[in-house]
């Protein structure tokens, strides 16, 4: 990323010091940004600044203690939040943001948190003229950007269907922490111009990704794009899948698909405390070398009426993406001219093409059918 001349303040990476937190850092860093990492940590915080090798600044600053949270932002453009699970953790470091008129990004998965964000803050940004763009990462900014993609130009859809694919991923201890709340029920489907909750079974059956992917078998997903996409495509619903197989091999994904259910039910119960206890002892996250092996694809399908359209994205390494994508959107959002604000999808936030673009260091692909740029799809 190009030296930022025009930024307007510091950029502040909350959360530094964890597995996600210290990739975003990094990204920030490498781009000359100016930065300050902060977190509960001292120690922590001054080990990372020296392994950035980077003229970067640490300040301390607590979720219990609102006051350390607004002095952090109160001379910073943007806060790249990355401490996780954010329904739990979150909410301290985005009112602080908005209290200090500071754009707001962060790496959630959860859809709870995210229309919180919208629906509790999105009006006070807009009067502080600040963004809140939640989910900026992997989860959920390339399937919500390949969507507004595909649906442009549409109009009214009947259904737009987002269908991940996951190959060789391997989850950071966070990322495992936060599938605990994902999966705990509660999530949310757009059906017939309004937010339901999901229910039925989770499989899905099967779908045919481009080449070399092939057919998967597929199971339901509280995706965010459930709770961007209604924000700026018009469409009666939104229908988000995944591949099973990413969770457990492709034979045994069908049995996968059938236990999710009752897995749920249990994460209600004192079980879930258990659970967490086991995933606080797994590795913080996936080596350099497992993250180069990940691959994704995103397929999207926008339909009204008889008319179906396609795009497809795909690339490789879902950490390098989250990082690339918030430190990208960080340095968007400081520099002077940015005038972006209230609460926003990623879509809205940043123009798509031009977004997805400066992520080729990652082997971002994608192909729209129609659309004025075309490049061949890579799994």
């Amino acid at each position: 990323m190009p030296l930022i001349s025009r930024q307007q303040g510091p950029i502040a990476v909350y959360g530094a010091t964890g597995y996600t937190g210290r990739l975003v850092a990094a990204e920030v860093a490498n781009s000359k940004a100016e930065l300050i990492l902060s977190g509960r940590n001292r120690g922590k915080l001054d080990a990372l600044a020296a392994d950035l090798e980077a003229d970067v600044a640490v300040q301390v600053a607590t979720l219990d203690d609102p006051s350390s949270l607004r002095a952090l932002l109160a001379d910073c453009s943007v806060v790249a939040d990355c401490a996780g699970p954010f329904v739990r953790y979150g909410e301290p470091v985005l009112a602080a943001a908005v209290d200090t008129g500071t754009h707001y990004l962060d790496t959630t998965g959860e859809q709870p948190y995210m229309k919180m964000a919208f629906e509790r803050y999105g009006a006070a940004a807009s009067d502080a003229e600040v963004a809140v763009i939640p989910a900026m990462g992997f989860d959920y900014a390339p399937g919500d950007m390949i969507a507004s993609l595909t649906a442009e130009g549409m109009g009214e859809l009947d259904e737009l269907s987002v269908n991940y694919c996951w190959q060789g991923f391997k989850p950071s201890r966070g990322t495992a922490h936060t599938t605990l709340e994902i999966i705990s029920g509660g999530d949310l489907e757009w059906r017939n111009m309004e937010w339901v909750e999901s229910r039925g079974g989770a499989g899905r059956g099967t779908y045919q990704f481009p080449a070399p992917v092939g057919r998967r078998r597929m199971m339901r997903y509280p995706a965010g794009e459930q709770i961007t996409v209604p924000r700026h495509i018009s469409t009666r619903n939104v229908r988000t899948t995944i591949n099973a197989g990413d969770f457990a091999n492709e034979r045994l994904a069908q049995l996968f698909t059938a236990l999710m259910r009752p897995a749920g039910m249990a994460m209600k119960t004192p079980l879930r405390r258990a659970a967490g206890a086991l995933i606080s002892r797994l590795p913080e996250g996936p080596t350099p070398e497992q993250r180069e092996r990940m691959r994704w694809t995103i397929v999207c399908e926008a339909r009204r009426g008889e008319v179906v359209r396609k795009g497809v994205i795909s690339g490789k390494d879902v950490y390098g993406f989250t990082a690339a994508a918030i430190a990208r959107g960080a340095i968007l959002a400081a520099q002077r001219g940015y005038e972006a604000s209230g609460g926003l999808a990623p879509s809205q936030a940043f123009d798509p093409k031009e977004f997805l673009d400066a992520l080729d260091g990652l082997e971002v692909r994608w192909q729209v059918e129609g659309a004025e740029r075309r490049l061949p799809v890579e799994a």
